[in-house]
């Protein structure tokens, strides 16, 4: 299952308003249950965090992260923050971040299986 982007300015502030909140150290994760089966993410990263190459190349390593897991039940709308400390991180960093974050909300969301067999 793939997750959909998040865009307007109305639904941003719904998943502020109404939502829940967990962090960590490169990341904070806003939810809300969207009442349908899709699940929707949006990206707020602040100009505090770095210059637009640094913010682009955060939201490109959450969405690279999102690809390794596949989320199951009834849809969300799911807002990542970037914290500063991010600017220093890695993919593995925020990969790890997204996956502790989704552990500590305790959301049906997994990691998939990555066992992929190659012929030498």
């Amino acid at each position: 299952m793939n997750f959909s982007r998040l865009k307007k300015d109305s639904d941003f502030k719904r998943v502020y308003n109404k939502g829940k909140s967990y962090g960590c150290k490169n990341l904070v994760l806003y939810y809300l249950p969207n009442g349908t089966d899709e699940f929707r993410v949006g990206f707020s990263i602040s100009k505090k965090v770095g210059k637009a190459i640094v913010r682009n190349r955060i939201r490109r390593y959450l969405k690279e992260s999102l690809k390794f897991y596949n989320p199951q039940g009834n849809g969300l709308d799911m807002i990542f923050i970037g914290r500063v400390a991010a600017n220093e991180s890695d993919f593995h960093d925020v990969k790890k971040s997204v996956g502790y974050l989704f552990k500590k909300t305790g959301l049906k969301i997994y990691e998939k299986n990555n066992n992929k067999s190659t012929n030498l």
